[in-house]
């Protein structure tokens, strides 16, 4: 007798609407038939996806109770692909007005399929904030560029699609440096070692978006709001995060030249947050949602890289859309003028 089969899938698809209103947009959800009262535009996003998030609390499973969703709906939602494959993750998808959004169980297949879609980490579904009390668990090595991917794929999703390298390298440091207020302070050291320091329209882009609040400039310590209420319960705990943001400033084994560009930056970030395996890779299409750029400018950027020797070299696999990379050699020499090794 058979048992794997023997429960029925659980529906787990939960979406909201943003209504416009005149007085503002208003919050929609079928599953609750909860109706907001209108919200202020700038905070709309983040309450639609806090909504979600409060339902995917609520209705936890284990996973092997979980199934994609996407499959049991005859994978309507991306064009055709390999078919299904990978462990189910929670799939957060906007239509292209970013007014309607989807949260659900999706294989990792699909979710990678889907346009307009990010992973949401589990660590920012924890129900509940840790105790004071609690006790302090040991550090597992290596957990940075997970740390780092987790929120890189998040806010591939929350902020907006024309968002700026530059500005998505702040959303990340911000995100992962807040407090449980969601305020963050960066220091001028810090933000002069990205080369984004008194880069006003950086912060400007992410306000426009709805978000941060706008730091005081004047201030030796920019301490910035966030806005966007989905990170506030992140776990692990904040001294984990910031070591995550501080791995993210010299994201090991990639090495970028001090003069690299945002774009560069972010590329060569996105790359060694998935260069845990022996034989980096991933989905060029998954790279380029992260970088916030099209396949055919990740493409030029992967060959900035290997021309400021980043990378030893890269290569991308048609049939199956998947990008493998190789690190260059921590301390590879650069050819002298009499130097013929390089021919």
């Amino acid at each position: 007798m058979r048992l794997a089969g023997a429960h029925a899938a659980v529906r787990r698809i939960w979406t909201v609407e943003l209504r416009p209103q005149a007085g503002g947009p208003t919050l929609v959800c079928p599953s609750c038939t909860a109706r907001a009262s209108p919200l202020q535009a700038s905070s709309a996003r983040s309450a639609a996806l806090a909504h979600l998030a409060c339902h995917a609390r609520a209705d936890a499973l284990p996973v092997y109770l979980r199934s994609c969703q996407c499959r049991l709906q005859g994978c309507v939602w991306h064009p055709r692909h390999r078919g299904c494959a990978g462990r189910v993750l929670l799939a957060l998808t906007r239509d292209r007005s970013g007014r309607t959004w989807r949260l659900a169980d999706a294989c990792a297949a699909c979710a990678a399929a889907t346009s307009h879609t990010a992973v949401v980490p589990e660590t920012l579904l924890s129900p509940r904030r840790p105790a004071a009390s609690a006790p302090v668990r040991p550090r597992v090595h290596g957990d940075e560029p997970q740390r780092v991917r987790e929120m890189l794929t998040y806010l591939a999703s929350a902020l907006g699609c024309v968002t700026s390298p530059a500005a998505r390298l702040l959303a990340l440091q911000s995100a992962l440096r807040a407090d449980t207020h969601g305020c963050a302070r960066l220091p001028a050291g810090l933000l002069r070692s990205m080369r984004l320091y008194r880069r006003a329209e950086v912060w400007q882009e992410l306000a426009q978006d709805g978000w941060l609040e706008l730091p005081d400039p004047r201030a030796a310590f920019l301490q910035v709001r966030l806005l966007d209420d989905a990170v506030l319960d992140q776990a692990p705990g904040r001294s984990a995060r910031r070591r995550a943001a501080n791995w993210a400033l010299k994201p090991a084994p990639l090495i970028v030249p001090a003069a690299a560009k945002p774009a560069e930056r972010l590329t060569a970030l996105v790359l060694a947050a998935h260069t845990a395996a022996a034989s980096p890779g991933a989905d060029m299409a998954v790279v380029a949602r992260l970088c916030g750029h099209s396949p055919q400018q990740t493409e030029v950027l992967l060959d900035r890289l290997v021309a400021v020797r980043t990378l030893s070299a890269w290569h991308h696999q048609r049939d199956t859309d998947e990008v493998h990379w190789q690190p260059a050699p921590l301390h590879r020499p650069v050819p002298g003028p009499t130097d013929t090794s390089a021919h």
